[in-house]
């Protein structure tokens, strides 16, 4: 199990959702709508004497503001519980493809404009934290 498993099983759980462009790493010049998945922290060690690592994650939801009100309506289907969620298509494999113990969306925050060269867009963060072993 490494980092870039994990994210690899991310990716492909986040690619079963129609429409949007995944990037494991953070992309120079995004193709929206997209979901970039980033490692924020990680925390050694917390059990069973160096049995488990957590790994918290940032998976940002971006899409092209064409205008407000359909920016926030495309951003709204990956924020609901539907076909184009994002929580549900993280967790729809749990282990992410064997690379850990669990994955879970535990929160949604910074819902708003985001600023990409000079381009703006409309962004969600979702908050993932995955249990490696």
């Amino acid at each position: 199990m490494s980092l870039a498993d994990i994210r690899e099983g991310m990716a492909t759980n986040l690619e079963t959702i129609a429409g949007i462009r995944v990037y494991e790493e953070v992309p120079d010049n995004p193709v929206m709508p997209c979901a970039v998945i980033q490692l924020t922290d990680v925390a050694y060690d917390v059990a069973f004497s160096r049995g488990a690592t957590e790994y918290s994650f940032v998976v940002h939801a971006i899409v092209a503001r064409t205008t407000e009100r359909r920016a926030q309506q495309k951003l709204d289907e990956f924020i609901d519980d539907g076909a184009k969620s994002i929580k549900t298509a993280i967790e729809s494999d749990s282990d992410l493809g064997d690379s850990a113990f669990d994955v879970r969306v535990t929160g949604l925050r910074d819902i708003g404009p985001t600023t990409i060269g000079d381009v703006n867009y409309l962004s969600a963060r979702f908050a993932v934290t995955v249990f490696g072993l």
